[in-house]
């Protein structure tokens, strides 16, 4: 029986910032359905990834296919069409605009408005907070709040790959639990998810399968059970 073909694969790809390599030659997959975690410390390279991922970062050299075709030459605005969708580290959420707005400018590449309000009462569903606060503006909202924005509005342009840079970062404890909830609850929904997390427990929790990322390169990869219970991960990045 032949194995389906990864949503997203990811080949020997390199990423330079003037003359500073980032990313060294990394390879990953990605199958359809699955919640797979990046980690690794501050300035291992995994914002990097997730840029060059979503197309606002151009790689030296490497392949990105998803769904079996090349995204090299594919700018972001059509990726993000092509169903992969960024939430960037620090949200980037318009600071004037209300949350329903915001969220509505996640819908920006479908014409499809019927089902475009439907999708904006589901993540309302999703999350309720923001039901409760839709017409006020993002940028008076909590962190937390923000982020939860920042997920949604990803959501609303109906991705097939959602990629997550540092969702919890500065957020207090029960918020962070909220929110790894809800990843786990998109997750269930059938979306694919690449998550980079400074947690690596959390994520490493959430996650069926995870990569570790060190200087721009991949050291250690595998089921995150197996991970977790590393005595290299652990001495890492789980304070054993």
């Amino acid at each position: 029986m032949t194995q389906p073909s990864p949503l997203l694969e990811v080949e020997n790809l390199k990423v330079s910032y003037g003359g500073i390599q980032a990313l060294k030659g990394i390879s990953l997959t990605i199958a359809r359905g699955e919640l797979v975690t990046l980690i690794g410390s501050n300035g291992a390279g995994k914002t990097t990834t997730l840029k060059a991922l979503a197309g606002l970062l151009h790689p030296a050299s490497g392949k990105v296919n998803y769904q079996e075709q090349s995204l090299l030459h594919i700018p972001a605005h059509q990726r993000v069409a092509n169903g992969i969708s960024l939430v960037p580290e620090g949200r980037g959420i318009f600071a004037r605009l209300t949350v329903e707005e915001n969220l509505l400018m996640g819908a920006y590449v479908r014409s499809d408005k019927a089902e475009t309000a439907a999708d904006l009462e589901r993540q309302y569903a999703l999350f309720p907070r923001l039901a409760e606060r839709r017409a006020q503006l993002a940028g008076t909202l909590s962190g937390g709040e923000q982020q939860m924005v920042a997920m949604a509005r990803a959501l609303m342009s109906h991705p097939t790959l959602l990629m997550l840079d540092e969702p919890s970062m500065g957020l207090a404890p029960l918020m962070v639990k909220k929110i790894f909830e809800t990843i786990r609850n998109i997750s269930a929904q059938g979306v694919t998810i690449l998550l980079v997390e400074q947690n690596a427990k959390l994520a490493l929790e959430a996650a069926q399968r995870g990569y570790v990322l060190e200087s721009g390169a991949i050291t250690l990869s595998g089921a995150a059970s197996d991970l977790l219970g590393s005595d290299a991960v652990q001495r890492a990045y789980l304070g054993a």
